[in-house]
C-alpha cells in the first residue's frame, strides 16, 4: 500500500544535497510543509500516493534561493541617493530613516522586497534592520523564511534611543519569534565601528543565551579596516573575536578585506559569509577573495545587500556576479564553477545563514522550500548533456529571474506560474509610490541644507556624538595643575593647542545642520612654536541634552569635512542667519580616572576676550546606565578640582560669547 502525501512534484529535480544528486526523470514528495521523499518519477510513484501530482515539462525543481543579507525595508528608499561613496551615502539616508521609518513603514518596505524576492526565486533571506518585529510580521504574512537581526547601535535608532533600548527590544524580539516555523531572530550589532566593547559583549552574550545567531557586517571596506587597525591596534576580526563575536552562531556580511588568518578564524568558528557583490562593486568597498574563503572550507553565501544599495534583490543576478568576479579576482577561470556557485545560493548558503537543517537543500526531511525554473526560455538553449554540469552552467550564466515559474516555502505555494498568491502586488506599488512622494517632499526641503551643500563641496565623515560632559569657569587654574598631579589620576597624552572657531548658524532650517563650525587649528611645541596646522569644518545637528547632578549628557550628529578653502569663501557659500567668532587656546589632558577616560580641556577665551579660564572634563558615552556612571566620576574630579557648584556652566562657547559676536 502506498503511502499518502499530498503533493508530487515530477520534473528534472536538482537537490542540492551534499551528493549533488540530479534527477533527469525526478519526483519530490511533499507532506504537510516537509519533504517527504526525492528520487526517481517512478520510484516516488510507486512509493507514494498523492492528492495532488503536478508535472513540469522543461523545468527545473530545484531548492528556493537564499538571500544571506539584506535591509528588506530599505527597498522604499532605492534609488533615492547614488554613485557616492559608502560614508556619504549613508549620511544622506539616515536623516530619512529619522523621518520616515516606523513599524509601518518596514511593513510596506517588506511587502515590496518580498514581493521582488518571490518572483526571483528567494525563498529564505537574511535582514538586519529596524522595528524588526513588525518586518517579521509581514514575512510570516507574505509566507517567506527569513532570519531575522534587530539592529543595535551605539547612538540613537527610529526604533531606539540607545544600546541599552536596542538589547531590551532584541530580548523581546527572540522571546516573542524564537522557536516559529518561518522567523529565526536574531542579535544584530551593526559593526564594531558603531559599538562599544561593552555593546559587542551584550550582544554576544544574549545571542548565546537564546541560541540565535548574530548578524554583523565584517571588512567591508578599507577605511573600516584601516581604522580598526589605527584605533584598536588589531584587524576586525580578532577585535570581534575579543569581544565574543566569533563565539556565537555568527553571520558576517561582506568580509571584503579578510587577510588568510582571519579567514581560518571564521572557519574556526563555524562563522557563514555573506558575499554581496553587486553592493561592494557599485560602492566601491572592493572585491571579496571568496575563492580563498572556500578553499578553506567556509560557509559561503551570497546576498544582495540592501535594495538602496545594489539596487535590487536579483539572485540570480548576484549569484552570477558572484561566479564571474571569482574568476576574475583569482586570474583563474576555474575558481567558482557554476555548481558551486549554484551552492552559495542553496545548500551554502543555508548553511551560512545557520538554516541548513530547515532548507537549502531538496532533501527528506527538509522543509518544503522550492521553486520551478522554466529552462524553455530562448537564452537557454540549447541543452547538452555530454557535461553533467551543463544544468548548473545554465541556471548560473544563462538563466533569468524571470524564468522562475513557481515559488513554494513550507509547504504552502507563494507564487504559480508567475502569479503572487500571497501579496497584492498592485497595492503595495501604490502604497510604495504615495511614500515616495512624502521622502521626495522631505528631500527637496532638505535640498538647500547645509549638509547637502557640504556634501557637495566635500567628503563627510560621520560621527554620532554621544558625550557626558560638564564645563565650567574658574578664576585661576593653580587648582587643575595640582589635581592632575594625584596618584588617581594617569595622565596618557598631554597637548597645547590654538583654535580659532567660526561658527554658523542656520536658524533651525535643518535638524542635522544646527550650526556648522569652520576650525583652525595650530599644534603648539613645548617651546611654544607651531608644529603643525589643520583646518576642517563640523556640522553640527540639534543638541539633546539630558541633565545629571554635576553634568550633561550630550547627543548630536556631527559631520566632518575637511577645510581647503578660506573662512571667506565658507561664509559666502553657506550664508548663514548669523555667526559667532571664537578663539582660544588650550590645553589638554587626556587621563584615565577609576579606570575610565576622561578629556580634561582647559581653555582661555582671547575673541572675544573673557576673563578666567574655562575647565570641560567630557567621555564618550552610549547608554544611559554608562553615563549615569561616568556622571557620577565627573562629580568625583571636580570636587578633587576643587570646583565648586555654582561655577558650573550650562552653556557652550557659541552662546557664552553670542552678545560680543552676535552679526
Amino acid at each position: 500500500m502506498r503511502e499518502q502525501v499530498d503533493l508530487v512534484l515530477r520534473g528534472m529535480v536538482l537537490t542540492m544535497d551534499a551528493a549533488a544528486s540530479v534527477y533527469e526523470d525526478g519526483a519530490v514528495a511533499v507532506r504537510g510543509d516537509t519533504i517527504a521523499a526525492v528520487g526517481a518519477a517512478e520510484e516516488i510513484e510507486s512509493r507514494y500516493e498523492a492528492a495532488e501530482v503536478i508535472s513540469y515539462d522543461r523545468q527545473v525543481i530545484m531548492p528556493g534561493l537564499v538571500n544571506a543579507h539584506t535591509h528588506v525595508p530599505m527597498t522604499l528608499m532605492r534609488g533615492l541617493n547614488d554613485d557616492l561613496r559608502l560614508d556619504v551615502w549613508l549620511g544622506y539616508l539616515m536623516p530619512v530613516e529619522r523621518e520616515f521609518v516606523t513599524p509601518e513603514f518596514v511593513r510596506l518596505g517588506t511587502r515590496l522586497a518580498c514581493a521582488e524576492m518571490i518572483r526571483s526565486g528567494v525563498t529564505t533571506f537574511a535582514d538586519m534592520y529596524y522595528f524588526e518585529s513588525a518586518i517579521a510580521e509581514a514575512t510570516e504574512e507574505v509566507g517567506m523564511r527569513a532570519l531575522l537581526g534587530q539592529t543595535i547601535l551605539i547612538f540613537p535608532a527610529p526604533d531606539a534611543a540607545d544600546y541599552e533600548e536596542g538589547l531590551i527590544l532584541c530580548r523581546r524580539f527572540i522571546e516573542k519569534w524564537n522557536g516559529h516555523p518561518l522567523i529565526q531572530p536574531a542579535v544584530a550589532p551593526h559593526a564594531w565601528y558603531t559599538a562599544t566593547p561593552e555593546l559587542l559583549r551584550a550582544c554576544a552574550d544574549l545571542a548565546r543565551s537564546y541560541d540565535v545567531p548574530l548578524h554583523t557586517h565584517i571588512a567591508e571596506t578599507a577605511f573600516e579596516v584601516d581604522n580598526c587597525k589605527r584605533d584598536n591596534n588589531m584587524p576586525v576580526v580578532p577585535w570581534n573575536a575579543r569581544h565574543g563575536i566569533l563565539e556565537t552562531k555568527l553571520l558576517a556580511a561582506h568580509c571584503v578585506h579578510l587577510d588568510r588568518g582571519e579567514m581560518y578564524d571564521l572557519k574556526k568558528a563555524g562563522a557563514g559569509v555573506a558575499h554581496c557583490p553587486s553592493s561592494n562593486l557599485k560602492l566601491a568597498s572592493g572585491l571579496a577573495r571568496v575563492g580563498d574563503m572556500l578553499s578553506m572550507g567556509l560557509n559561503v553565501g551570497v546576498g544582495t545587500d540592501g535594495p538602496a544599495s545594489n539596487n535590487d534583490l536579483d539572485m540570480f543576478a548576484e549569484l552570477h556576479l558572484a561566479a564571474l568576479l571569482a574568476k576574475t579576482v583569482s586570474n583563474d577561470p576555474t575558481v567558482l564553477p557554476a555548481r558551486q556557485a549554484l551552492e552559495l545560493a542553496t545548500s551554502r548558503g543555508a548553511k551560512a545563514v545557520h538554516l541548513d537543517h530547515l532548507t537549502g537543500s531538496l532533501e527528506p526531511g527538509k522543509r518544503a522550500d522550492l521553486i520551478t525554473v522554466n529552462m524553455d526560455t530562448i537564452h537557454n538553449w540549447p541543452h547538452f548533456r555530454s557535461n553533467e554540469d551543463a544544468v548548473y552552467s545554465r541556471l548560473v550564466y544563462a538563466t533569468k529571474s524571470t524564468d522562475v515559474r513557481d515559488v513554494m516555502v513550507n509547504g504552502r505555494w507563494l507564487m504559480r506560474d508567475r502569479e503572487l498568491l500571497t501579496i497584492d502586488e498592485e497595492q503595495v506599488k501604490a502604497e510604495a509610490a504615495e511614500m515616495a512622494v512624502r521622502i521626495d517632499r522631505f528631500v527637496n526641503e532638505r535640498e538647500s541644507s547645509p549638509y547637502n551643500k557640504l556634501v557637495i563641496l566635500a567628503g563627510l565623515q560621520r560621527q554620532e556624538s554621544y558625550e557626558i560632559q560638564v564645563k565650567a569657569r574658574l578664576e585661576d587654574d593653580a587648582a587643575i595643575l595640582s589635581g592632575l598631579q594625584s596618584p588617581e589620576i594617569e595622565i596618557t597624552k598631554e597637548s597645547i593647542y590654538r583654535q580659532y572657531d567660526s561658527y554658523f548658524f542656520f536658524d533651525g532650517r535643518d535638524p542635522d545642520a544646527d550650526r556648522l563650525r569652520y576650525r583652525e587649528d595650530e599644534f603648539i611645541d613645548k617651546h611654544g612654536e607651531v608644529f603643525q596646522a589643520r583646518a576642517r569644518l563640523t556640522l553640527l545637528g540639534e543638541s539633546r541634552l539630558e541633565e545629571y547632578p554635576n553634568a550633561v549628557m550630550l547627543s548630536r550628529s556631527r559631520y566632518l569635512a575637511p577645510a581647503a578653502q578660506s573662512l571667506r569663501f565658507y561664509r559666502e557659500y553657506f550664508d548663514p542667519a548669523r555667526e559667532v567668532e571664537v578663539h582660544k587656546e588650550r590645553r589638554r589632558w587626556r587621563i584615565v580616572y577609576r579606570e575610565t577616560d576622561f578629556a580634561v580641556n582647559l581653555d582661555t577665551v582671547k575673541r572675544p576676550a573673557l576673563e578666567g579660564y574655562f575647565l570641560e572634563i567630557k567621555s564618550r558615552t552610549w547608554s544611559r546606565t554608562d553615563a549615569e556612571r561616568k556622571a557620577n566620576l565627573i562629580a568625583e574630579l571636580l570636587e578633587h578640582f576643587q570646583v565648586a557648584p555654582e561655577q558650573i556652566l550650562r552653556e557652550e562657547y557659541p552662546q557664552l560669547v553670542a552678545d560680543d559676536t552676535l552679526l
